[in-house]
């Protein structure tokens, strides 16, 4: 994840959810990718460095637990860029166009210039952060998909070039809930419209009060369709079954006002973070344990990331 900012829902159901599952069953790697965040932040650096801590709060609050997952700083591992310098050497430039998120970011995002190099390159560098380790399986999302088929095809161009060295890593397909942002976009940092994992209560309330509903759904007692309801969607997500039915039904008969559903999904929201903000607490006032955590892991990926950096130097006799 990108240390760009606080966490929101979308980071929590779309991934740190599912993560926490893994680690019963996998030797997992989860890095907090500082240099990423420059390919949209190099102006405004200043954040980064309590964002990684902050980030890392959230994933542990959230239940990862570092003696059974290896969590660490992407730049404390240099093997990374020296592994995308290398890479960059061999991947043709139309590959990198082509990626959808590359399209549609540049399209959305118009509040600074992304016509650099390293925001072209970012997929990359992300295959990189892959290959390093060597992975058998990433998980993603649907909307991540081409990248892990950007990372195959590298794979299979560098094997091809210099000999076997890469694994094929292969797609673990999460099942990621539908999440809008609450102006009913794309969820994203970038358009301002999250939820964060730390939101105080007095502020998420006003933030649901404030989310955007069916637009047909212009008086009391105009029916709704909470398909098509950013509410109802997150109502799907966090609220118990019985609460969901009752708000379809009430939405779709008249029978409930939005805000009196809006207030539901807070309850719901306030049971679901409630437990996740009480141990981002203990974790707040012992900041050292959680640097310590980190830098553990990086040392465990470094001397991880060198393994495979020996090889790669060997196969392309450098």
């Amino acid at each position: 994840m990108r240390p760009t900012g606080q966490l929101h829902l979308g980071h929590l159901v779309g991934a740190l959810d599912n993560w926490v599952r893994l680690q019963n069953d996998y030797d997992c790697f989860y890095c907090v990718v500082d240099w990423h965040a420059l390919t949209t932040h190099y102006e405004s650096t200043a954040g980064i460095r309590d964002a990684i801590i902050d980030n890392a709060l959230d994933w542990l609050s959230a239940g990862l637990d570092p003696n059974r997952s290896t969590l660490f700083i992407q730049s404390k591992v240099v093997e990374h860029a020296e592994l995308h310098l290398l890479l960059s050497m061999i991947v043709p430039l139309p590959w990198l166009e082509r990626v959808p998120t590359f399209k549609e970011q540049m399209t959305e995002i118009k509040d600074r210039d992304l016509n650099t190099y390293g925001f072209l390159g970012y997929p990359l560098l992300q295959s990189a952060d892959i290959l390093i380790y060597r992975a058998n399986a990433v998980p993603v999302g649907a909307d991540q998909v081409a990248h892990i088929e950007l990372t195959r095809e590298i794979a299979r161009r560098f094997n091809h070039f210099y000999g076997e060295v890469f694994p094929e890593p292969q797609t673990l397909l999460t099942q990621v809930p539908k999440l809008p942002g609450t102006d009913g976009r794309k969820m994203s940092k970038s358009y301002g419209n999250t939820i964060t994992l730390n939101e105080k209560p007095e502020v998420l309330k006003e933030i649901v009060r404030n989310m955007v509903t069916d637009p047909a759904r212009v008086r009391r007692t105009d029916p709704g369709n909470p398909d098509i309801c950013p509410v109802g969607d997150y109502h799907d997500v966090f609220s118990e079954k019985d609460k969901v039915a009752e708000v379809d039904h009430g939405c779709r008969t008249a029978g409930i006002g939005c805000v009196q559903c809006k207030m539901w999904l807070f309850d719901s929201l306030m049971k679901r973070l409630g437990p996740v903000q009480e141990k981002r607490r203990e974790l707040e006032s012992h900041p050292q344990d959680v640097l310590d955590i980190l830098n553990d892991g990086s040392r465990k990926a470094k001397a991880a990331a060198s393994e495979t950096m020996d090889e790669v130097r060997k196969a392309m006799k450098i």
